[in-house]
């Protein structure tokens, strides 16, 4: 069964979040071509990850102290209630990774860079070996699709004058691709100017925003219409 993991990260959770709008557009294209039983859905905005610890940290450790280890493997070397307890926030949303064909993102660009809601559940879901295989030290996460919507209030896209102030798009790609998921596998979509509506010094802008828009609403509705290899008909 196909299956998606859907993540939301904008901190504005009304119908006026333009991530949010892409996101349930491609959640809603992708459910009537694969059906709603492989789809999964996290608002990490209304239910937030927690920061790492100090516990966290000191399991993690010890976990790479003895090499590639599982994660069915990691409560042997729990020591502590915190790490306990640490490791029960984290090992679900690792599995929920684990298990998803395709992985969407929705990513707001706050400050050049991606929400804390997202750093945040980055952070948890990287520990050590959780998308590795133990026995090969290939990636778990190899064939995984990641789509990223990333909508911005300006505009950052190649050969525009703020090009190099997006430090969203080369840090989820290199994070990702240290996971294991191939490049090609790693699909950006990106609506720009999406404050050209509200801000007065922006108006001149609106009509490059509603371009903006309208591709992103096209290219998210083509990449979640799409049916892997192993579901096409003969």
């Amino acid at each position: 069964m196909t299956s998606l993991l859907h993540l939301d990260s904008s901190a504005h959770r009304s119908g006026e979040s333009v991530s949010r709008q892409l996101t349930a557009l491609f959640a809603r294209t992708w459910r009537a071509v694969h059906g709603p039983a492989g789809y999964r859905y996290r608002d990490l905005a209304a239910d937030p990850v927690p920061p790492l610890d100090t516990a966290y940290c000191s399991l993690g450790r010890r976990v790479e102290q003895h090499g590639l280890v599982s994660p069915a493997g990691v409560d042997t070397l729990i020591k502590t209630p915190a790490e306990k307890h640490a490791w029960a926030l984290t090992s679900p949303l690792i599995a929920e990774l684990r298990e998803a064909d395709t992985l969407l993102i929705g990513a707001p660009m706050y400050n050049y860079s991606v929400p804390a809601s997202l750093k945040a559940w980055i952070d948890r879901v990287g520990f050590p070996g959780a998308f590795t295989d133990p026995d090969t030290g290939d990636s778990l996460l190899q064939g995984t699709k990641v789509v990223v919507i990333s909508t911005r209030g300006g505009a950052y896209g190649p050969g525009t004058p703020r090009e190099a102030w997006d430090f969203q798009t080369p840090y989820l790609r290199a994070y990702f691709g240290k996971q294991g998921v191939a490049q090609e596998d790693i699909r950006f979509v990106s609506a720009e100017m999406t404050m050209a509506g509200l801000v007065p010094h922006l108006a001149r802008f609106r009509s490059s925003a509603a371009s903006s828009l309208a591709a992103a609403r096209a290219e998210v509705t083509a990449l979640a219409s799409t049916r892997p290899e192993t579901e096409a008909t003969p």
